[in-house]
């Protein structure tokens, strides 16, 4: 319990969040995801954060997401890829089950980019996996 005692501070905080940010689909930042329950995924560290590549903004303040694990995995529901940062090379998998709107008001860094050709791997096991064939 006492973890969501200090999500709640984190959230009160996040919520003062005024600040205005652009982003476009395929770029990487760190987001406050919380600490959330059964097997969604959730935020590692005092901020409850987790990489996250966006995949569309949808208004103003919201847009659709998908958390990256450091955990290795490419099937369906996984994709693997590399992705340039200020400190190199980071491998990281997009957990395409775990997609997700999110605020823009949760983000606090950017950290990267994918490239085009990932992205749009990332985008057909999506569609496969949101219309089965």
């Amino acid at each position: 319990m006492h973890q969501y005692d200090k999500l709640n501070e984190v959230k009160k905080e996040t919520l003062k969040n005024k600040r205005k940010l652009g982003i476009k689909s395929r770029e990487i930042f760190w987001v406050k995801i919380g600490q959330n329950i059964g097997d969604e995924e959730y935020g590692k560290g005092d901020m409850f954060s987790r990489p996250i590549i966006v995949v569309k903004q949808l208004t103003g303040d919201l847009f659709l997401g998908i958390p990256l694990t450091s955990t290795l995995k490419n099937d369906d529901y996984f994709h693997s890829f590399e992705f340039s940062t200020k400190k190199g090379i980071v491998q990281n998998s997009a957990m395409i089950l775990q997609l997700k709107a999110f605020s823009k008001k949760r983000i606090t860094d950017k950290i990267g980019k994918i490239d085009t050709v990932e992205f749009k791997k990332i985008q057909d096991k999506l569609v496969k996996m949101i219309i089965p064939t």
